[in-house]
C-alpha cells in the first residue's frame, strides 16, 4: 500500500464498523416479534372452550384435550418469538396449528358427548 492509503482505510473500516449495527437493526421492524393476530385469535379458542365447559358441550376429557392443545400453541409461539422476530413460516406454522384446533374445539363441541349434569 501507499503510505497516503493506509489511513484512508482504516477510516474507511472503522466507518463500516460503525454503519454495521445500524443496518442489521434497520433489516428488523421493530415488533418483528408481535403476534396480536395470534393472540387475539387464542383468546377467543379459549373462551370457547370455556363458553363449552359452561354449557355441557365439553366432557372433562375433551376439555383436557383441548386446553393441552393450547398449551402446545402457546408453547410454539414463545419458541417462534425466543429469537426476536417471528418469520413468515414460524407464522403459517402458527396459523395452521390454530386452524387444526380451531376444527377440533367444533368437533367437540357438537358430538353427542356431553357432560353429565349435576342438579
Amino acid at each position: 500500500m501507499k503510505s497516503g492509503t493506509a489511513p484512508r482505510f482504516a477510516a474507511a473500516l472503522f466507518a463500516a464498523a460503525l454503519a454495521l449495527p445500524a443496518l442489521a437493526s434497520a433489516q428488523i421492524p421493530p415488533n418483528a416479534a408481535a403476534t396480536p393476530g395470534i393472540d387475539k385469535r387464542q383468546a377467543n379458542q379459549e373462551q370457547r372452550i370455556d363458553q363449552g365447559v359452561a354449557s355441557g358441550q365439553l366432557t372433562k376429557r375433551e376439555t383436557a384435550r383441548l386446553d393441552k392443545g393450547e398449551n402446545h400453541i402457546d408453547r410454539m409461539e414463545n419458541r417462534a418469538k425466543a429469537d426476536g422476530v417471528v418469520t413468515k413460516r414460524e407464522r403459517a406454522k402458527l396459523h395452521h396449528a390454530q386452524n387444526v384446533e380451531s376444527k377440533r374445539i367444533h368437533r367437540q363441541k357438537h358430538d353427542a358427548q356431553a357432560r353429565p349434569r349435576t342438579n
